[in-house]
């Protein structure tokens, strides 16, 4: 029975503890470019058509847009 208990403890510790993989994509664009694709990965940081840029997705989002970028939902 405790072995089970223990067991129990360790795979529910392992699925919490698991990184979030999820990825979510949205399009932006400006009067100087095409549309390209920004998505968060699962680190946190923003990628450009699938390139790291080693920025955090929100700083990275908003400096598009002071920059007179328009992203919007994918």
């Amino acid at each position: 029975m405790r072995f089970l208990f223990s067991l129990l403890v360790f795979f529910t510790l392992l699925v919490s503890c698991k990184k979030d993989d999820s990825r979510s994509c949205t399009i932006c664009n400006s009067p100087e470019t095409f549309e390209f694709e920004v998505c968060r990965e699962s680190n946190g940081n923003a990628s450009v058509n699938g390139d790291d840029t080693g920025t955090n997705y929100d700083v990275y989002v908003s400096g598009l847009e002071e920059a007179g970028a328009t992203c919007g939902g994918n």
